[in-house]
């Protein structure tokens, strides 16, 4: 399959490195997503739906040798009503852009319209999500599909999405989200599962276990432990782990874009098993 193309930096070692800088001082600049219904700020940002967020992270920028060949990079997660697609709902989305700066977070819960039966992995109860002021998913779409579009440094360029276990539920959750909706997740979308990865570092540490919590554990970064399961608290956690395990394992954007897969990928592995 074709992959996007890359240019390889000379070091390896900071193709994928991340690393902090001064904070840029506010911008009265407004970004207007969806032709201005929903502009980001730092406290709740819609009229229309309260439960939507934007918010500012710390700068973290991807170094590239090749600034015309830019992707950008991203780290979400999902919250769930269960474990299956088919019958499973999203009820909270998180993700974070890693160039950092303001409106770099966007955060909400989803409203599934449905009972959600089981709160007490989450913490998410009905009456959260279930309100007038909580998108749907065919609201919410569009809103991130913009917002995608705003943090990009090149019009149609490669965006890269990371998470933790996104080959087996995050991403054939979204596809069928996106479905639902009678809509397709962007063909520039690429998805990078750190479950492999993170098996691969904690093996060769002599271990088993590679949650976020057993990865967070070993590089020593704090978790909060009460919000466990939410869906930008592990955005957190999981930016700070992909940080350290790129730097530790020298990795590059073009290794990572290797190992990478889009959609339809899914799409395709799973028509191949009702074939069989």
């Amino acid at each position: 399959m074709h992959r996007p193309k890359v240019s390889r930096p000379k070091s390896t070692v900071s193709g994928l490195r991340t690393r902090y800088i001064k904070k840029s001082e506010a911008s009265n600049a407004r970004h207007d997503l969806l032709d201005g219904q929903v502009q980001p700020s730092s406290n709740t940002v819609s009229s229309c739906f309260t439960s939507i967020q934007f918010c500012k992270a710390k700068p973290q920028i991807l170094e590239s040798r090749d600034p015309k060949q830019l992707v950008s990079i991203f780290v979400f997660d999902i919250e769930t009503t269960g474990f299956y697609k088919e019958t499973g709902r999203i009820i909270e989305f998180a993700i974070r852009d890693l160039m950092g700066g303001k409106t770099s977070c966007l955060h909400t819960l989803i409203n599934p319209d449905e009972h959600v039966p089981n709160s007490h992995i989450h913490g998410i109860t009905t009456a959260m999500v279930n309100r007038s002021d909580v998108p749907r998913m065919k609201d919410f779409i569009p809103i991130l599909v913009r917002f995608i579009g705003s943090r990009q440094q090149i019009p149609g360029s490669p965006c890269l999405f990371i998470a933790h276990n996104a080959r087996c539920f995050d991403v054939p959750f979204l596809i069928k989200e996106f479905h639902r909706c009678s809509m397709d997740i962007p063909y520039n979308y690429w998805f990078f599962d750190t479950c492999r990865l993170g098996r691969q570092w904690m093996k060769l540490n002599g271990s088993r276990q590679y949650s976020l919590e057993a990865l967070s554990e070993h590089f020593g970064i704090e978790s909060t432990k009460a919000a466990a399961h939410r869906a930008m608290p592990d955005v957190d956690l999981l930016t700070a782990i992909f940080e350290k395990m790129t730097i530790e394992m020298k990795l590059t954007v073009a290794d990572i874009l290797e190992k990478s897969f889009k959609a339809s990928d899914i799409n395709e592995l799973v028509k191949s098993k009702k074939k069989s």
